[in-house]
């Protein structure tokens, strides 16, 4: 069990890539505050873990629900003192929490500017200060000093595609901190990584009836990744067996970037 007794923080984990990282985590016995701004979800999740630790008491960890806005900077600090409060520690965060606007270079607004940028650099660049601040004032966990910190970066951090330049602006961006935040973290024992998901099959993308048939098609692997292919990645980047691997981003796209099809 790589995770016994190992604290985590994943933010937007109500659905989607950051459900299935929290499952994943807690069925591998790692204790986690599961985050999402609808405060419904966020309980209704954290209770879907509950029970399967309920099913597997000897080996897995325990879920708790901390509902919120993961790009407001107080909240953020409630996040990991929630974690430290309830469960003694923080050793891994995970800034999956993120969203997308459509729209060109003529038709984004400052406010939708404003609003991607708060979510997915703001929040992800303060989870991780609140994070590293907690890991090294504790004392050495069950892995020694430090932890790890992931970033949900994307595909379209590496290629372009249309009707996402503030998106995908922010997906860069986060991978060139990852690899900024290793001259500050490295020294305390501290890991920081990014994953860049391709298309993936979540609730959202499944509406679309055209989702699987195209992306598919212009899928070297022939299909796009499921939530748990991502999943598996994060944990193996947040986990001991990666302890030599810190400022690098993952691409998880079953091929994707290689050829740069465009999904049309």
């Amino acid at each position: 069990m790589l995770f016994s007794g190992q604290t985590a923080v994943i933010t937007g984990a109500g659905t989607g890539i950051g459900f299935a990282i929290a499952r994943a985590l807690v069925s591998q016995g790692a204790n986690v505050v599961l985050n999402d701004f609808d405060e419904a979800l966020a309980r209704q999740a954290a209770e879907a873990l509950t029970e399967v630790s309920r099913r597997d008491q000897a080996r897995a960890g325990r879920c708790i629900a901390c509902a919120g806005d993961a790009s407001e900077v107080g909240f953020i600090h409630q996040l990991v003192e929630t974690a430290v409060a309830t469960f003694g520690r923080l050793d891994i965060a995970i800034a999956n929490a993120g969203i997308t606007v459509f729209g060109d270079i003529f038709t984004t607004t400052p406010d939708a500017f404003q609003t991607i940028v708060n979510l997915n650099l703001r929040g992800s660049f303060f989870l991780a200060q609140a994070a590293a601040s907690q890991m090294r004032r504790q004392p050495d966990g069950v892995r020694g000093p430090g932890g790890s910190i992931l970033f949900m970066s994307s595909v379209v951090g590496h290629l372009g595609h249309p009707g996402l330049p503030v998106y995908s602006m922010t997906k860069a961006g986060l991978e060139m901190l990852a690899r900024q935040l290793v001259i500050d973290l490295s020294p305390l024992g501290i890991t920081v990584n990014a994953i860049a998901p391709g298309a993936t099959l979540t609730e959202r993308t499944l509406d679309d009836p055209t989702y699987v048939p195209i992306w598919s098609r212009i899928t070297p692997m022939g299909r796009p990744a499921t939530v748990e292919d991502i999943a598996q990645a994060a944990l193996f980047l947040v986990s001991p067996m990666s302890r030599h691997i810190t400022g690098q981003s993952l691409v998880v796209d079953g091929g994707w970037t290689s050829v740069g099809i465009p999904p049309v």
